[in-house]
């Protein structure tokens, strides 16, 4: 177990997506239901010096912090990001071993087709969603970006499945963009400990980028990801054991 908590395994991945249909960035699915803003979800606002103690913390903890998914290439990344969807990190690692050395390229994929793809992904929730998306998603990039992966966020949400927060992933594992991927986890953290309060997501992602400094901006999406799966959890915070929580503006933090 690290200064995290991590003991590896069975931890959600909080990369919970929306479907092809649904480009709506103000609702997160998966944490007993939506997000919440009311007063007793958050802390007050952080200043300055306390949000920078805590960031300096979390990096002294874990100086590289890097996605759970198991990938090779910006493509195997993207269509890892798009299966973890209201699946763990372990369940998907588990199938794309298997995945993978069948169909590593957008045109690999086309060539397995959808009914080859869901033999593979069966075992994770919303198998045949997220098969048809990632052969939809691999067409289009063979059609408009010769097999390669956007760099952009605009291109990137243009693929079936891929929303803002799945595009933020990418670019920042992928291609070092300091980017915030707000998913339940980071939603959570950002109101409880006031680092960056908001309403709703894309409120809480321009505070973090606005607020955030700018040395912590590259990891700081993967070291509150880390601390909301592992310490900062929805139901029972791990209060106690946390590193930050002297600096934690939560009023309702547990004791033991």
């Amino acid at each position: 177990m690290d200064l995290f908590g991590r003991e590896g395994g069975e931890a959600t991945c909080g990369t919970k997506e929306k479907n092809s249909s649904d480009k709506s960035n103000n609702h997160i699915i998966g944490e007993e239901g939506s997000h919440s803003s009311s007063p007793e979800a958050q802390g007050a606002a952080l200043n300055p010096q306390k949000r920078r103690e805590i960031f300096e913390r979390l990096r002294a903890a874990d100086p590289h912090p890097k996605t759970e998914l198991v990938y090779r290439t910006p493509y195997e990344l993207l269509v890892s990001v798009v299966l973890s969807a209201q699946a763990t990190d372990k369940s998907v690692n588990l199938a794309t071993a298997k995945l993978f050395p069948v169909a590593a390229t957008p045109a690999a994929m086309l060539e397995l087709g959808e009914e080859g793809l869901t033999g593979y992904i069966k075992t994770i929730g919303l198998f045949r969603m997220k098969a048809r998306n990632v052969i939809q998603l691999s067409r289009l990039l063979v059609e408009n970006f010769n097999g390669d992966i956007p760099r952009t966020r605009e291109q990137l949400e243009s693929l079936p499945g891929v929303g803002r927060k799945t595009a933020n992933v990418v670019l920042n594992v992928a291609f070092g963009e300091p980017t915030m991927a707000v998913d339940t986890h980071i939603f959570r953290v950002a109101n409880r400990t006031g680092i960056a309060p908001g309403k709703d997501p894309l409120e809480v992602e321009e505070k973090l980028l606005k607020f955030v400094p700018r040395e912590f901006l590259l990891h700081a999406h993967h070291w509150l990801i880390l601390h909301g799966r592992y310490t900062c959890v929805a139901r029972r915070p791990k209060c106690p054991a946390c590193l930050i929580e002297d600096l934690c503006e939560f009023k309702k933090k547990e004791k033991n």
